[in-house]
């Protein structure tokens, strides 16, 4: 075998309990590159491993006294874990040397008596594969090598680089922090907003809600953009926000119920509403929508008897989802879904846009019947220390003051669980939480 490729010594170890096989192979091998090793047992063949741990080859017998042939060649994994093992058996002990390619990790093995040149040509193709294993582990480390050189010498590029730029890295850290401190914030202003007439008309608990997630799944099968569709979703939530200045009785009343001077305050509230969020400037094109979430299709709503396509898209979808939850709360029962729809299908072309109409079943059935059907689950009443994720609020959480705290149909996670603890713990309310658990 040629090793002028590498600088590896060839060690060959033959272990075998008869001293003639034992002279025999190695005066087979005398003429090969290798330097021949041999033990006659499978104990002392441990012992010269311990001393030779890069031995290329390993050649034993399987029947020797003590550890058998599997045995040591299981054993000898651990003092060399490259070499390469081959299994000596007899033409009845076929399953020993399975035995010794699955267990003792043998790569061939040769039956006696043997075939000299096969058996030649068998031990220079393992003594082979050893050196490809070797010459491919110095290669990875002269590869590993050169790539820490590489990453130190890029380091030290990249030091220099953050050096000159650490300032502008900073600043914009401190920009990024701030822009999503801003979106929190904004985000947070508009559920607050949004849950300040729920704390005067208890009949309008989670009706923002409602109205938010239909008209934004509405919104985004029409393909507005993402700015449109936070808009529609921003002024869902703050659509009845002017109502906060009519009087409770008002409140209380169907607007159909009204008497026309009644009429007269309550058309305000679109007017108020957008009056209310105008001086934020970001709010301005929500203003708009909230302005006119009560025009009619045909003309006949208000305050501006807007009709048509002059009716902002924000304001049209909005509108009807509005409709089907008031509609909704008002029917209750089996059938309040189906017979909602009948009313919007009524009103096609004349209070809402029939356009939208296609648009709306799906939405508004899969989340009515979320919030009607609660089939499979129960209510129950915790602790706040007993809540747990994935758990559904059943009923909204109001503190002890009466400030909204999650909305009726959320879902628990580890953060606003702890929320809840702590709001319970500044401002404790005289019941527990309301979820809904499964049977």
């Amino acid at each position: 075998m040629n090793t002028a490729t590498t600088e590896i010594a060839i060690q060959i170890l033959i272990v075998d309990d008869e001293e003639n096989i034992l002279r025999s192979l190695k005066r087979l091998l005398m003429n090969e590159e290798f330097e021949v090793l041999t033990a006659i047992s499978g104990e002392e063949a441990l012992k010269v491993l311990s001393l030779n741990p890069d031995i290329a080859l390993i050649v034993s017998d399987q029947r020797m006294p003590g550890l058998s042939g599997v045995e040591f060649l299981e054993q000898s994994k651990k003092p060399a874990p490259d070499a390469t093992r081959i299994i000596l058996t007899g033409y009845a002990d076929v399953n020993a040397a399975i035995d010794g390619i699955n267990r003792g990790g043998a790569y061939r093995y040769i039956t006696k008596p043997w075939n000299d040149e096969e058996l030649l040509r068998i031990v220079n193709e393992a003594v082979l594969k050893f050196v490809l294993i070797k010459d491919n582990q110095r290669l990875t480390r002269t590869v590993k090598k050169q790539n820490e050189e590489l990453r130190e010498w890029n380091s030290r590029l990249e030091t220099l680089v953050q050096e000159q730029t650490l300032e502008i890295r900073k600043q914009n850290e401190e920009l990024r922090g701030l822009n999503e401190s801003l979106r929190n914030n904004f985000k947070n202003t508009i559920f607050a907003f949004s849950g300040l007439i729920e704390l005067r008309d208890v009949r309008a608990a989670s009706h923002s809600k409602n109205v938010a997630e239909l008209s934004t799944k509405i919104a985004k099968q029409l393909d507005l953009s993402g700015d449109e569709i936070q808009a529609v979703s921003a002024a869902s939530l703050l659509h009845d926000i002017g109502k906060i200045g009519i009087p409770d009785i008002l409140l209380a009343k169907d607007p159909d119920e009204m008497k026309p001077e009644e009429t007269d305050i309550y058309s305000q509230h679109p007017v108020r509403g957008q009056t209310a969020i105008d001086s934020i400037e970001s709010l301005r094109e929500v203003g708009i929508i909230v302005r006119h979430h009560h025009e009619w299709f045909n003309g006949g709503g208000f305050p501006d008897r807007l009709s048509g396509e002059r009716i902002p898209i924000g304001a049209r979808i909005i509108s009807i989802a509005d409709f089907i939850d008031r509609t909704i709360r008002k029917l209750n029962g089996d059938k309040a879904f189906e017979l909602t729809l009948k009313k919007v299908k009524e009103e096609l072309g004349k209070r809402f846009d029939g356009k939208l109409y296609p648009l709306i079943e799906t939405p508004a059935r899969e989340l009515y019947d979320r919030i009607l059907q609660q089939t499979g689950f129960i209510e129950m009443e915790l602790n706040p220390k007993d809540l747990q994720a994935g758990m559904i609020l059943s009923k909204d959480v109001i503190s002890g003051t009466g400030i909204l705290i999650l909305r009726k149909g959320m879902k628990l996670h580890e953060k606003n669980i702890d929320s809840l603890r702590r709001s319970y713990q500044l401002d404790p309310s005289t019941s527990g939480i309301f979820v809904m658990v499964e049977k």
